[in-house]
């Protein structure tokens, strides 16, 4: 045999090995699948998840492969498992499926979709799936007030609550507070807001506020906080009862230029700067400092607001001082009030400046000011001027004195 017959020889017992082993391969891989081919149904799209509060929503974009029948996650390991039919809601372009009972733990989820047949796909799975409950919960507190400045109670008697910023997990706050039907009213403030009005407010009837938070940005529910907090106190402005004010003459007190025009003209209910006589003016034998007193005719325990109103011209007051007591006995001063000593004089006597006001107008427009934080019980009230418009140094005038308690 010669060496070209001997290579070509060699060849075909390769080729006809080869063949052989081929064929013996086939017949066993046939054999293990029982005769039957190896079919994978199309993979379900894009399996995502919504984390929520001890459950989770699974969802995904339906396999194109028509002839899916259903699928099925799975968890724990493949020891739980939910089957979910392939069917489409109209309007949606994904199939979902809730999953309740889970603990607060990380999980992995396993997608298969199942054909017609009971062919299975390959897995797709979702991991590192947190799902939340009562520790995230414990963990949530409510949104804090703006401590600096919390409320504002308006003209009308709605009140403006204000919180400070908070960040973007906080969904939202629920205010719940007793309006003056008497009926229990809510108001929301949401997480882009710092301030919330409630409407028709009931004067001093606690408030109370919960904020609720989601753990990620598409959770499937909302967490509120364990327990509500009740808003610091809100007092209303109620306006003094002027019918029991009175005059009172202490010694030094400042007095009128004639009986018409007399300190009770200050609480007779006049709107609005008023033309002489119709007025309180001093007679002009005090020089600048100079006071009055008079008497309020209670006991008031958080005096807040005073409002003055000027005269339609002339020696209104600009820079003033509010002074209160609560008990008139002994607390005469005994010097002037342009007297260098006279405020040592009114603090040993018991007095409380309650405002140092300096107005910048003419001092005719009603002027409101709020007087000091948490003031003490006060009844009696005197007003020291130490400057008026006309820059005259013996006259003062006023048209009107209103005050406010909060309560």
């Amino acid at each position: 045999m010669t060496k070209l017959n001997k290579i070509y020889f060699l060849v075909i017992l390769l080729v006809t090995v080869w063949v052989a082993a081929c064929d013996k391969s086939d017949k066993e891989f046939r054999n293990y699948l029982d005769d039957k081919e190896l079919i994978y149904p199309g993979v379900p799209l894009q399996v995502k998840a919504r984390a929520g509060n001890g459950r989770v929503m699974v969802y995904w974009k339906p396999s194109p492969d028509p002839s899916i029948q259903k699928y099925i996650v799975y968890w724990n390991n493949k020891a739980d498992s939910v089957v979910v039919p392939a069917t489409r809601v109209s309007g949606q372009d994904s199939i979902s499926t809730i999953i309740p009972n889970l603990f607060e733990y990380t999980y992995s989820f396993t997608v298969h979709a199942i054909d017609t047949k009971g062919n299975r796909s390959i897995p797709l799975d979702l991991n590192n799936v947190k799902i939340y409950g009562a520790v995230y919960r414990g963990g949530l507190i409510n949104r804090f007030p703006d401590n600096a400045n919390p409320y504002e109670v308006q003209p009308n008697g709605d009140v403006l609550l204000r919180f400070a910023a908070t960040d973007t997990s906080n969904v939202g706050t629920t205010i719940t507070y007793t309006n003056n039907n008497n009926q229990q009213a809510t108001a929301f403030l949401s997480q882009l807001n710092n301030t919330v009005t409630l409407v028709n407010y009931k004067a001093s009837t606690p408030v109370t506020y919960q904020s609720a938070y989601v753990p990620v940005t598409n959770a499937l529910d909302t967490f509120t906080v364990n327990n509500a907090e009740t808003f610091p106190t809100i007092y209303t402005n109620v306006l003094c009862n002027k019918s029991i004010f009175a005059a009172l003459n202490l010694p030094y007190d400042v007095q009128p230029y004639e009986s018409q025009t007399s300190i009770a003209k200050l609480w007779d209910g006049s709107v609005g700067p008023q033309g002489y006589p119709n007025i309180f003016h001093s007679n002009g034998n005090s020089q600048l400092p100079h006071h009055f007193t008079f008497d309020m005719g209670a006991v008031y325990n958080r005096l807040g607001i005073m409002e003055t109103t000027g005269r339609d011209c002339c020696h209104n007051p600009t820079e003033y001082e509010v002074w209160g007591i609560a008990n008139i006995t002994g607390a005469e001063t005994t010097v002037p009030g342009n007297d260098a000593n006279w405020k040592a004089n009114a603090l040993a006597k018991g007095w409380t400046l309650l405002s140092d006001v300096v107005r910048s107008d003419d001092g005719k427009g009603p002027y409101r000011i709020n007087l000091m934080e948490n003031p003490p019980p006060v009844r009696y009230i005197r007003i020291r001027v130490k400057k008026v418009a006309s820059g005259e140094n013996a006259y003062s005038n006023l048209s009107e004195l209103s005050f406010w308690n909060r309560q």
